[in-house]
């Protein structure tokens, strides 16, 4: 890639990372990438989709293969610390996930395809809205603009601390976990503190809930019915110490290799939680959010990433088995052949998530090497 360019995209990333926005606010997000293809060759660009995501399409007029590639638009709810020069701006949030290196190498994709556009098929760029609370692909693909389209393969990367720079980390079949959030109600009756016989005081049944989710717990990532509950948030009752709590929530985040085992795990817990709260007299009810489909690798999808990390002289690794984190490209990979794989990103790198964690730009154009090389390959 020509100096320039990538010195216009490092300036892009940075711009970025000093402005974040979160989930569902990415305005201004968008609007730089527009302003980045503003001057640049495409067939057609639409903006709005899901929410702020822009889709960019390079059309050959000719027979071939739709192919997708995608990058999220969103930061954290996160203080970033540090003292980089590009440290954000922006009180509580910031990119420490690196969707910030994620859309820069797209957009880099977008100047390399401007020049280099396909000889048959058509290559599409989705700057996706609201990854993070797993509510952007979901919105992107019941936009109708994007329902429209079909597409062969589907693509994205994400980058991975703790690996060697620049290394392509692959797997077939799951790639990253299927994670639900579940909030468990309970309603009794208040009464006062010194008569709680009088009231439905829900503290054993939380309790008891608490306790009966260990039977279902497997936390071991090398099985394949790996099940994870993870209790987030608990609360019951209020700082009224004459009064016996009449109502408790439970905040829990569920995760298995696969989409079926979620859903098992969900029935089990939700079970758990009405035979309890029966046995106590106690009302229940349940609500979820924030739903991640695990990443369901295609084979073929997958030998075409390592044999385009060859093509682009990249190391390969394969993982042994997925990752235990949501990520919402997975919905997509339930409706069209596709592959989510991992770009290291450094081995001394803070995770992903920490507050001092920052994409590094040297990874720019091994992003854009590893894409560029997929739509060479996939388009010949």
């Amino acid at each position: 890639m020509k100096n320039p360019v990538l010195d216009q995209l490092i300036q892009l990333r940075r711009q970025i990372h000093q402005h974040p926005e979160i989930s569902g606010e990415e305005v201004n997000t968008a609007a730089a990438v527009v302003t980045f293809f503003k001057d640049l060759k495409y067939s057609h660009i639409e903006t709005q989709v899901g929410g702020t995501g822009v889709l960019v399409t390079f059309d050959s007029g000719k027979a071939g293969k739709s192919l997708l590639f995608r990058a999220e638009l969103d930061g954290l709810p996160i203080q970033e610390e540090g003292d980089l020069h590009y440290k954000s701006v922006d009180e509580g949030k910031g990119h420490q996930c690196g969707h910030d290196g994620h859309l820069t190498i797209l957009a880099g994709v977008g100047a390399w395809l401007s020049e280099n556009p396909p000889k048959r098929g058509k290559v599409h760029l989705i700057f996706q809205p609201a990854e993070e609370n797993g509510e952007g692909a979901k919105a992107v693909m019941n936009d109708e603009r994007f329902k429209g389209l079909k597409f062969d393969e589907v693509y994205a990367l994400h980058n991975l601390p703790g690996y060697p720079l620049g290394q392509i980390v692959v797997k077939e079949n799951s790639f990253t976990a299927a994670v639900n959030s579940i909030i468990i109600k309970i309603k009794g009756k208040t009464s006062h503190a010194a008569e709680p016989e009088k009231g439905l005081n829900p503290s054993l049944a939380v309790a008891e809930i608490l306790n009966g989710l260990e039977t279902f717990q497997n936390n071991n990532p090398e099985l394949t019915d790996f099940r994870l509950i993870t209790p987030v948030y608990v609360t019951m009752g209020s700082q009224d110490y004459g009064i016996s709590a009449g109502d408790a929530e439970i905040h829990l985040t569920l995760r298995s290799w696969t989409n079926d085992g979620l859903a098992d795990l969900e029935r089990s817990v939700i079970q758990l939680a009405e035979e309890v709260c029966k046995k106590h007299h106690l009302i229940f009810d349940h609500e979820f959010l924030a739903h991640f489909y695990a990443n369901e690798n295609d084979q073929l999808c997958v030998d075409a990433v390592r044999n385009s990390a060859e093509s682009a002289a990249l190391d390969i690794l394969e993982q042994s088995f997925p990752f235990k984190w949501g990520e919402d490209f997975g919905i997509m990979t339930t409706e069209f052949k596709g592959c989510m794989f991992g770009l290291g990103s450094g081995e001394d790198q803070p995770a992903l998530h920490n507050p001092d964690y920052d994409f590094p730009d040297e990874l720019i154009p091994k992003g854009i090497a590893i894409f560029t090389s997929l739509i060479k390959n996939q388009l010949k």
